[in-house]
């Protein structure tokens, strides 16, 4: 039965490819061809590199070609059934987050929130790795949902997936709300990646080892971006004495909150030295924060003590 899916999907790729070379709309024709050859039915590997690259340059022809790009990746993503399919749609997606050009990535859905991708039920009920394929195909379109949101809490996209920001861009800041907004955004980032299914084992799988490989570039490229607002430590302790005690205390919790990913961060990708550095800044810095809001602390019950005395 599964096997008689497989050669029926196969079947109706091959008649998409035929319907979309009859088509008198050339453009259209171009871009859905180029689109279902890199997500065919007829195997489970990822897209190839040239097929993705067919695909990204679409958005450095035009406008409107970049728009029936990603219509085209859309229609196909929610009309598939196959969980296979859906991932390579999604791989995708993540490749024109990371590196395409800024009109492909303006014609991404442009409501961001959560479930934009309204992929959030998707489910292959008839087949048990299939079904637990289509686990991971719910937790990769939240996860690019929520990549999507923090790129544009930090400002919008980057134009070059070749730095070590990757997906983010660099963003500098002199208000302390943009310190706790953008932290809170690369924070919640990533506790999605901590909610990947738990059937790691399953990388082993071309589809899922590829796109671990664009989930752990992006996880660096968050850590970048939160060493690059705590790193400093005279423009740190500048932001952090601006800071009401209110506002510290949030992103104590926030700091806390990236803490506990630690565990499943290093079960996911492995624990390295390198790493290290990263959560030594961050229980220094919560450490700072909290030795501040203690002295904060003091300070008001000696103002207090000193009016009830004078």
């Amino acid at each position: 039965m599964a096997r008689l899916r497989e050669l029926k999907g196969i079947l109706k790729d091959k008649a998409s490819l035929f319907k979309a070379n009859l088509s008198t709309n050339r453009p259209m024709s171009f871009v859905n061809v180029t689109v279902l050859r890199a997500t065919t039915h007829s195997t489970t590997s990822p897209p190839s590199e040239h097929r993705l690259i067919a695909v990204l340059s679409l958005g450095h022809r035009s406008s409107i070609m970049a728009d029936a790009c990603t219509e085209s990746i859309m229609n196909r993503l929610h009309r598939t059934h196959s969980p296979y399919v859906a991932l390579k749609c999604l791989i995708i997606i993540h490749n024109i987050i990371s590196k395409g050009s800024i009109i492909l990535k303006n014609q991404l859905p442009s409501a961001g929130g959560y479930n934009f991708l309204h992929l959030s039920e998707f489910d292959y009920k008839s087949n048990v790795e299939k079904r637990e394929i289509s686990l991971w195909v719910r937790w990769y379109a939240g996860f690019l949902e929520l990549n999507l949101m923090a790129s544009r809490v930090l400002g919008y996209f980057s134009s070059s997936s070749s730095s070590s920001a990757a997906s983010f861009p660099s963003v500098f800041f002199d208000r302390k709300k943009d310190l706790l907004k953008e932290m809170n955004a690369l924070v919640g980032f990533i506790e999605g990646i901590c909610e990947v299914p738990d059937s790691l084992h399953l990388q082993r799988n071309d589809l899922l080892y590829e796109l671990m490989i664009l989930v752990g570039e992006d996880y660096r490229a968050a850590q970048y971006q939160i060493i690059s607002r705590l790193s400093s430590d005279t423009a740190f302790a500048d932001q952090i004495s601006r800071l009401s005690s209110t506002d510290s205390s949030e992103l104590i919790d926030c700091l806390k909150r990236l803490e506990n990913c630690k565990k499943r961060l290093t079960e996911i990708f492995v624990n390295r030295k390198r790493y290290d550095a990263f959560w030594e800044l961050i229980n220094e810095r919560k450490m700072e924060l909290e030795e501040m809001n203690g002295n904060r602390g003091r300070l008001l019950v000696w103002k207090e003590r000193e009016g009830m005395t004078s």
